[in-house]
């Protein structure tokens, strides 16, 4: 995979706890994404929504085209560790 395919879309917001837990997680592994702020972007804020069907945060759109919203952390693990991610 190349480093582009291998990034996660991070959909989120500063003030949101899940996003500040899952964002942790992500830079605890080391694992590349790309976070995109809903507040300060109304086409991010689209996109989420448009990617869980639902306006809950964070949303992960991850290398295999899989989308996660709100993921636990062990359900985010399971879910690195399928992509070989960690």
């Amino acid at each position: 995979m190349s480093s582009e395919s291998a990034t996660i879309d991070f959909y989120g917001a500063s003030w949101c706890g899940d996003c500040r837990r899952a964002q942790a997680l992500l830079e605890h592994y080391g694992v590349d994404f790309t976070y995109h702020d809903i507040d300060a972007s109304d086409d991010d804020k689209n996109t989420a929504i448009e990617l869980s069907g639902r306006p809950n945060i964070p949303v992960l759109r991850f290398p295999d085209g899989s989308v996660l919203t709100e993921p636990s952390n062990p359900l985010l693990n399971e879910k690195l560790t399928e992509l070989g991610m960690i």
